[in-house]
């Protein structure tokens, strides 16, 4: 969620790259990838899968209000870890967070243990003020955020209201589905569920699509992702170990598979890389050296002219 009250958090995107560079931050050898179907047959590709985040417009409500009939119910002895989100811009982080804290034997680094360590027993809210209070945690979250280019402060401009977006996480703990969202009070138990075919993700499918149902037809106002194993390991070792097996149609397959995280990897690593840097004095200079040159204006005649071609292009094709 965001608000100018932002605590030194900053706002991220709903990026797997985004994700998956915090992860390895935190020395969590998993990864973050979008979900764009919740098909049993696109999230069996994706397997082992640790836990799903959602992320939803969110409304104001009152924080002691009960889930809605069919949604859950909140569990006040929820068994597992739940930090409240205690500052504002920290939700992506601290849906990471709580995920994380429910998986067991985590293979995470020392600095995060050491945080998960420290935060043992303690309540939800405590548990969140110590968790946004640690410095390098922030300063990874903010690593990964678009630098603010330009500061309107002062300029007495009228303050508009922004819609805002908030990150929850689905995951099982001892055979139930749990829903953490760090602005509620408690977890939300959604039941549980059938241990043997798709096990907990099954649930989750239903959980999710009945909230997605809750918005207006067409609506996308909502991202899913689904945090899993980092799979190049497993198909390294595989491909060492079908290497000599020329034409075999398994090994082609896999050499594909791989080909195609490798180019994935390569572009979360490229976009990540220009979310830290801040192009705001470039355009300037840019602008400076078509105006110094006597070309600006014919270059905004230009992009005036593409501008208005493309939106004739759109209204000729909604009436086709």
């Amino acid at each position: 969620m965001s608000d100018e009250d932002s605590s030194g958090w900053q706002l991220t995107e709903s990026d797997p790259g985004v994700f998956t560079e915090l992860l390895k931050r935190l020395g969590v050898p998993y990864i973050v990838d979008d979900l764009y179907s919740l098909e049993p047959e696109s999230l069996a590709a994706l397997q082992p899968i640790h836990a799903l985040i959602f992320l939803f417009k969110w409304f104001p409500e009152s924080p002691d209000d009960e889930p809605g009939v069919g949604t859950g119910h909140y569990d006040s002895d929820f068994p597992g870890f739940f930090a409240h989100q205690t500052v504002n811009n920290a939700c992506a982080t601290l849906a990471v967070v709580n995920a994380l804290g429910n998986i067991t034997s985590l293979p995470a680094g020392s600095q995060f243990m050491d945080l998960m360590n420290f935060t043992t027993g303690m309540d939800p809210q405590t548990c969140g003020m110590a968790i946004t209070s640690a410095d390098w945690l922030r300063e990874a979250h903010n690593a990964l955020s678009p630098p603010s280019a330009i500061s309107l402060d002062g300029l007495d401009l009228p303050k508009k209201s922004e819609e805002a977006y908030h990150f929850v996480v689905y995951l099982p703990v001892l055979g139930s589905l749990y829903e953490l969202d760090g602005l509620k009070p408690y977890p939300v138990r959604h039941g549980e569920y059938d241990g043997s075919g798709e096990g907990w993700v099954k649930k989750a499918r239903e959980v999710i699509e009945n909230r997605i149902h809750t918005y207006p037809t067409g609506a996308l106002e909502f991202s899913l992702l689904a945090l899993r194993d980092d799979p190049i390991p497993g198909m390294r070792r595989r491909l060492d170990a079908l290497q000599g097996s020329a034409g075999d149609a398994e090994l082609s397959d896999l050499m594909n598979k791989f080909s195609n995280e490798n180019s994935k990897r390569e572009r979360w690593a490229f976009e990540n890389s220009s979310r830290r840097h801040n192009h705001i004095g470039l355009v300037h200079a840019l602008l400076l050296a078509l105006a110094k040159a006597g070309k600006l204006d014919s270059a905004k005649a230009d992009a005036q002219r593409v501008m208005q071609e493309r939106l004739e292009r759109q209204r000729a094709m909604q009436f086709d």
